[in-house]
């Protein structure tokens, strides 16, 4: 039977390049950024790690499949490099084989890091697929704002919900982003957003206006994980441990038939589901500390909270307008400025929302810190609400 990993591995230390149009710097000096500031943080030395994983999403940043950019890139002493993808999950699927090869005393020091250099590419948004004819297929259907305005319009008819409510709690989505956002540093939007301004900002796809979808972004992130057992014997306090980590992939089963309503995300209901079993929590609204979501839209924020089992089905909008996910609500969601204020370099995404709930853990957030939080959990959204991949990440104090 399985028993997870729970408390088995601890963050050692962890980095996050700034994010935004970095015209002046390569995703080499990105990967770099990130990498100096994991290994000066976890105080080791490069030749202490053992085993590394590479996440990346976009072909026109990176040659081939392989781990060899990261290992010349940071001049890695030959260890075994992994390249990982799972579309927008990449930088969580980095973490996870990190964490998997510590838990399984394959390594005692691995790292994962993530990078992406999108205002490269030339597109306004993420790149179109150019795989298999199916994934071109995909992409010749629809856009990513038309896929998820189809959510919001799924929502809606699912629960009765006005167009006018819902576009109020999904403005109220993006202005609390923004507010968290200018309190960051490192993100690539800094300046706070006023509600009249995103209300009436230039429709998208209705119901998504400007404000409401996540820009695009160049970054990079980087977490080193351990055992909790060396992480003491290095004399390192306040450990941040892993408590879940849960990844659900769609078997295609949503657009084989009309049992899926399209106003949720199942995979990411089955991995929230399972982590918080790997973890041991029984009351996630009650026990978490804090969230970081995948808001590549603002309404996608709104419904994974539901589908995380935070807010109820068909009540998420109204926790939204009580301001239950603001940074002085009862439970702060993208405390950081999430996707909406960093963008979305597909490969650091996942390992720049931990960066956030590590800074958190060692009371280092600056003007976001929040008090006492034991908690944490990250997810990433990967494909379109139709079919996706989900995960998940618990992370919270080691006791």
């Amino acid at each position: 039977m399985a028993r997870g990993i729970k408390d088995k591995v601890a963050i050692l230390g962890m980095g996050c390049s700034k994010f935004g149009e970095r015209w002046e710097s390569g995703a080499e000096e990105l990967m770099l950024e990130a990498y100096k500031e994991a290994i000066a943080d976890a105080g080791i030395d490069p030749k202490q790690l053992n085993a590394a994983w590479f996440s990346t999403a976009i072909e026109e940043v990176h040659v081939g499949k392989s781990g060899i950019p990261m290992s010349t890139t940071l001049r890695l002493p030959n260890i075994p490099v992994t390249h990982v993808e799972n579309m927008c999950a990449s930088g969580t699927e980095a973490f996870r084989g990190a964490c998997y090869a510590v838990a399984s005393g394959a390594a005692d020091i691995a790292i994962a890091l993530g990078v992406e250099k999108l205002k490269d590419t030339g597109y306004g948004g993420l790149p179109g697929g150019r795989g298999a004819p199916l994934q071109q297929l995909w992409n010749a259907n629809g856009t990513a704002p038309g896929n998820f305005a189809q959510l919001a319009t799924a929502y809606m008819t699912a629960h009765g919900v006005s167009g006018e409510d819902l576009k109020k709690a999904i403005a109220h989505v993006s202005w609390k982003s923004h507010q968290n956002g200018a309190k960051n540093p490192k993100a690539h939007l800094q300046k706070a957003v006023e509600m009249d301004t995103i209300l009436n900002a230039p429709m998208i796809a209705s119901p998504l206006g400007l404000f409401d979808c996540c820009g695009v972004s160049d970054g990079a992130a980087a977490a080193i994980v351990t055992t909790p057992e060396i992480a003491k014997a290095m004399g390192k306090q306040n450990i941040v441990s892993v408590k879940a980590l849960q990844l659900s992939v769609s078997n295609g089963s949503e657009s084989g038939h009309n049992s899926w309503d399209g106003s949720y995300f199942h995979t990411t209901r089955i991995a929230s589901k399972k982590a918080y079993e790997e973890a041991g929590i029984k009351d996630p609204r009650k026990e978490v500390s804090m969230f970081e979501v995948h808001d590549c839209f603002s309404v996608t924020e709104l419904v994974t909270m539901e589908d995380l089992h935070i807010s109820k089905p068909g009540q998420g909008w109204k926790d939204v307008l009580d301001g239950f996910y603001d940074a002085d609500g009862t439970i702060p969601c993208q405390i950081d400025g999430g996707l909406k204020c960093f963008g979305h370099p597909i490969g650091a995404s996942g390992l720049r929302m931990l960066y956030e709930m590590y800074l958190q853990f060692q009371g280092r957030a600056g003007a976001r810190q929040l008090k006492d939080p034991r908690i944490g959990m990250t997810h990433n959204l990967g494909g379109a609400p139709r079919e996706n991949v989900s995960s998940v990440a618990i992370v919270g104090r080691y006791e």
